[in-house]
């Protein structure tokens, strides 16, 4: 095992053989097992982990006591000594009994995918309420496995799995446990309570709402910087982003709105990391319209939109209007490019190219208007033209003593949260 010493901090360096079991189960799910171990090299890098190699194994079912068959646990202990490896990572999840009995007999440090993802998120997790939401999707995934996690956390130190709440944490009883996860709980609601304030606000003043989402690393978060100018994180690894960010964006038409990049979504996204960030995921919901970005690059796209779009049912966001931009178009292939459909809603772009941007730019534009419609104001309701302005484009002004005739291009949303008061002055003409 090979430790790196900054200052006082000692830093494990995590060699790592990683291992997915293709059961029955696996291929009923309809997940490419293949895929999805790629995507944990990913994972695993992304988490600082240098990869060795990777093993397989087809079996019907997976085996209750090693998870992978005795005899593949023997072959996975002769390559990691050989390779000088300290840790297995595998694809599925395990039983802390699993765990125990692997940690044993590999005498190393055992991982399991849900708890690589949730230790990258409490690395990427930056503002109290993401380190607050991380730390309870990893007392919750950790609390039915603690009898099978004592050794394992002491093994290594800090590190891969381990990150977050801390060893001391872990090691205590399950009350305790208990007891931080309620205290936890009770934190978050105090969060929530404050962004549903602050949501209530954006909606009261008519503040129009697009939501990015999409797999991870598909390109949301440069797309975020570009449309808006925004100083954000971007980098080529998963889950670069976590904490939402929300910036304004001004349209073709000088119209301002909020734009706001969310967290990117994975296939076997864990359970307790949904419902710790449901919150933070309910501002899709509250999104007037939805740019679903799609990786055009990816092999796997339509499988990487099912996930998104599988995702978004759960939050009950499934049916919000929404466009879908294909990203990374420099990227792929000519083939690729032959079989997206494109048209006003499914657009073919890169985030980095000026043009596209402004075509994203006008076709958010054109999602978000209304109906023209033509509005007779008395001169002395000053109140009301300027409720006009504000709920729409004016694309003609006239006078005459019946008052003031304004035709206006409306804003969908704007209108239908203040358009009733104008309802009694519109006009044919």
């Amino acid at each position: 095992m090979r430790t790196t010493t900054h200052d006082t901090q000692t830093t494990t360096i995590h060699r790592a053989v990683l291992v997915s079991l293709i059961t029955d189960e696996v291929k009923r799910s309809g997940i490419d097992p293949y895929y999805s171990l790629e995507e944990l090299v990913q994972l695993a890098e992304t988490a600082d982990v240098d990869v060795l190699t990777t093993m397989t194994q087809s079996r019907d079912t997976r085996d209750p006591k090693w998870f992978i068959g005795k005899g593949k646990v023997q072959e996975l202990r002769a390559v990691m000594d050989e390779l000088g490896a300290n840790t297995a990572i595998f694809d599925q999840d395990l039983s802390g009994a699993q765990v125990r009995n692997l940690e044993e007999t590999l005498d190393a440090k055992i991982i399991d995918r849900t708890q690589l993802i949730l230790d990258i998120f409490a690395q990427r997790a930056k503002t109290r309420e993401g380190i607050i939401q991380v730390e309870l999707a990893q007392l919750s995934y950790l609390l039915p496995r603690l009898s099978g996690h004592g050794k394992n956390l002491s093994r290594l130190g800090g590190g891969i799995g381990t990150r977050g709440p801390g060893e001391s944490k872990l090691e205590t009883d399950r009350r305790h446990i208990r007891n931080r996860i309620t205290d936890l709980k009770r934190q978050l609601k105090e969060v929530v309570r404050h962004r549903t304030l602050h949501r209530e606000r954006r909606k009261k003043n008519g503040v129009i709402q697009v939501a990015l989402v999409g797999y991870t690393n598909a390109g949301k978060s440069t797309l975020l910087r570009e449309l808006t100018a925004a100083d954000v994180y971007v980098e080529n690894q998963l889950f670069a982003t976590l904490d939402p960010t929300s910036r304004n964006w001004r349209l073709s038409n000088g119209k301002e709105i909020v734009l706001t990049d969310t967290v990117g979504f994975i296939q076997n996204l864990p359970h307790d990391l949904v419902a710790a960030f449901r919150a933070t995921l309910e501002e899709v919901n509250e999104a007037d319209l939805i740019l679903h970005v799609v990786d055009a690059s990816s092999q796997m796209r339509e499988d990487q939109m099912s996930v998104v779009n599988d995702i978004l049912q759960q939050l009950g966001a499934g049916s919000k209007q929404e466009i879908i931009l294909y990203n990374k178009r420099d990227l792929c292939s000519e083939e690729g490019l032959q079989l997206l459909h494109q048209d006003r809603t499914h657009m073919l772009i890169s985030a980095l190219d000026k043009q596209d941007l402004e075509r994203v730019t006008l076709a958010v534009q054109e999602q978000l208007v209304g109906k023209t419609v033509t509005y007779c104001i008395p001169e002395e309701r000053g109140d009301l033209i300027a409720l006009v302005y504000r709920i729409g484009e004016v694309l003609e002004q006239d006078h005459d003593e019946d008052g003031v005739y304004l035709r206006v291009r409306l804003d969908k949303v704007e209108s239908e949260v203040q358009g009733h008061k104008l309802a009694s002055y519109v006009i044919h003409r």
